[in-house]
């Protein structure tokens, strides 16, 4: 069947969603914040930072990061009244306002402090981990890591060798809860080494995830972070946090570590020739006042897989400094669990698209990952909120909803608009399976 296309008179969107992301906005204070702000060669601006910033809010949300993606919705309504903006800035004014308030540090605190107030003030449900013999104790994991862009073959300023192979840049991001809402970022050159400013990096992530749940945090953090420094944050009274943290053997001898799991841990023989040790030992360290607790897993090989004998014993050495009490196995359980954060860093790299980010300057780079970070905790917030009731036509039952989901499903939803006695409706069609969940949440975000 030939299909003949004409063009209708009626008002129709294809990303409806972006009406929730608008009710979200709305509870924060960061539009009036960011237009109290003074962006350096601009006086009084024509087009407010608010609407600057709302509008490339609004691409982010549609998994779009390059500024020219705002040229079709300079002249949709829709859009307008979404995001409640007064005026679409152009490609080259977009560009310009973030060229000009990357260098200046107002804009970068203002969306981690807004979107940290946001999950407060509505509440989210962040999931901890109960420990103890009766569960009686809970933490709600801050895992933090740097994870590469690959941004090979271009000239920005910053690109440089990362430790993956690839040209790009090498970020840190902070994440909260099995959820992984986004609580902090930092942009750094690709051959920025991972401890390198992690320190007060670190700090802030505290300080901003406090923001959001008032339960004790259990940090978990690679071994390229084995730093005092760190434990010294962790055990300051205003940054105190628990941690995990993998230990860096550096030139440390595994035959020794195996003399002290045999003499410290407890044995297990998973297989014949497979032994493994695990214990724990206090350990002092420059820098420190008091002792670090060491976890160790010392696992001796001597008949591989196959069966084949060895001549030598194949001996493996994972070593963990934490502040929990928990047996050996609990906490290099809970570590392991700090690999999940791979997955968020993937939502915000494919999903959102933002790992070939779009500005040649590193500053303005910097902002615009800012302003990713606020973009998935907004659809975060969405995705998780679809998840209390059993409406959604999506059968598999999930703890959390990947946000390339949340944007195919629930943020471009087409949907007829109509203005009748000064009110506006936006009609979904009738078949549509996500109508019963996209009402429900714009009522509970309303």
């Amino acid at each position: 069947m030939r299909f003949i296309i004409e063009q209708s008179d009626e008002t129709m969107t294809t990303h409806s969603g972006l009406s929730l992301v608008g009710l979200l906005l709305d509870k924060t204070n960061l539009g009036s914040r960011l237009n109290q702000t003074t962006v350096p060669g601009v006086g009084t601006p024509d087009i407010s930072n608010r609407d600057v910033a709302y509008s490339y809010l609004g691409l982010l949300c549609q998994g779009k990061s390059d500024f020219d993606h705002i040229e079709p919705f300079r002249e949709d309504e829709f859009f307008f009244a979404a995001l409640q903006i007064g005026t679409v800035p152009s490609s080259p004014t977009l560009r310009q306002r973030f060229d000009m308030a990357a260098p200046i540090s107002d804009w970068k605190p203002i969306i981690l402090e807004e979107s940290a107030n946001l999950l407060h003030d509505f509440g989210v449900s962040v999931s901890p981990v109960h420990l103890g013999r009766d569960k009686e104790r809970s933490y709600v994991p801050l895992d933090i890591d740097v994870s590469p862009f690959d941004n090979s073959g271009t000239k920005k300023q910053g690109v440089s060798r990362t430790y993956k192979g690839h040209d790009g840049y090498a970020p840190i991001f902070a994440y909260l809860g099995h959820e992984g809402y986004g609580v902090h970022v930092n942009l750094r050159e690709g051959s920025t080494h991972c401890q390198k400013g992690t320190a007060k990096f670190l700090a802030e992530s505290i300080r901003y995830a406090k923001r959001i749940t008032s339960l004790p945090l259990l940090l978990r953090m690679d071994a390229g972070n084995d730093s005092v420094d760190n434990l010294v944050v962790c055990r300051s009274e205003g940054t105190y946090a628990d941690f995990i943290i993998k230990r860096n053997l550096r030139r440390e001898s595994s035959d020794v570590w195996l003399l002290t799991a045999q003499r410290q841990g407890m044995c297990c023989e998973s297989r014949p020739g497979k032994k493994i040790y695990r214990g724990s030992i206090l350990s002092s360290m420059k820098g420190l006042s008091k002792p670090v607790r060491m976890v160790f897993e010392v696992i001796e090989r001597t008949i591989d897989k196959n069966g084949q004998m060895l001549l030598v014993p194949e001996i493996e050495v994972d070593v963990y400094l934490t502040s929990l009490p928990d047996a050996a196995s609990v906490v290099i359980d809970l570590y392991h669990a700090h690999g999940t954060m791979e997955q968020f860093h993937s939502e915000l790299k494919t999903d959102l698209d933002v790992e070939r980010l779009p500005s040649g300057k590193f500053d303005t780079n910097d902002l615009v990952l800012h302003f990713a970070v606020l973009a998935y905790n907004l659809l975060r917030m969405i995705g998780q909120e679809s998840l209390k009731r059993e409406d959604a036509p999506l059968k598999n039952t999930v703890q959390r909803r990947r946000i390339r989901t949340v944007i195919q499903n629930l943020i471009t939803l087409a949907a007829k608009v109509t203005t009748h006695a000064r009110r506006r409706y936006l009609r979904l069609g009738r078949r549509n399976p996500w109508f019963t969940v996209f009402r429900r949440l714009y009522l509970a975000f309303g």
